[in-house]
């Protein structure tokens, strides 16, 4: 009997002992595992923070210039196309053709801009109240003078042409500065940039054929 009893009791402490080994096993394995997911997390981060990176390529001042500068060239269309009918002078419908040739471009490209970032693109302006209500912003006409020059025809509409552009340039030449400095999509500040060259230089020529310079 003593001797079975011992034997049971080798037995036993063996088995402890084996279960003893498989728990710390065990422990190891776990151990680097939590290791491993603890790694995962940190890698799975790394997307997380490169697309908050690219989210902030652009802020509210490339997304007001891209807004307002819409409507701003929008008005500057239509006022080139009825150069395009009205006009007597041929130097007059180039410049205005040059006009519409930049500008509707620049406001695809602007609208693309706003589509990808998740942000509404202006809705095309009809009638005088819509010109009003977009007459805030730097340069541009109110429905009023819209309809002033519509009526125009000839020299008149010429001069008439002349004057409003060469403010509504101002306009477009003063918001582009802004956004010059506070914007900081590079796309939507090299634009800008462009809008500020060439706009002042048309305003220069402009002031010449009203005989200002």
């Amino acid at each position: 009997m003593t001797a079975h009893r011992a034997l049971i009791r080798r037995t036993a402490l063996s088995v402890t002992a084996g279960v003893a080994a498989l728990v710390l096993a065990a422990c190891g394995s776990d151990s680097g595992s939590g290791g491993h997911d603890m790694g995962s997390m940190e890698s799975d981060s790394s997307p997380t923070a490169t697309a908050s990176a690219k989210a902030g390529d652009h802020n509210d001042a490339d997304v007001d210039f891209s807004k307002e500068m819409i409507q701003h060239h929008r008005q500057a269309v239509d006022m080139a196309e009825l150069a395009a009918d009205r006009a007597s002078s041929q130097e007059v419908k180039d410049l205005a053709t040059k006009v519409k040739g930049a500008q509707d471009p620049e406001i695809k490209t602007m609208s693309g801009w706003l589509t990808s970032w998740g942000e509404d693109v202006p809705e095309e302006m009809s009638g005088s109240m819509d010109h009003d209500m977009s007459s805030a912003m730097p340069g541009m006409m109110s429905g009023t003078d819209m309809d002033k020059l519509e009526k125009a025809s000839g020299a008149e509409f010429d001069t008439m042409f002349l004057t409003m552009m060469v403010e509504h340039h101002e306009g477009a030449v003063e918001m582009a500065e802004t956004e010059k400095a506070d914007g900081t999509y590079g796309p939507a500040t090299k634009l800008a940039d462009d809008v500020v060259t060439a706009q002042t230089a048309e305003i220069k020529q402009m002031n010449k054929m009203l005989g200002k310079s």
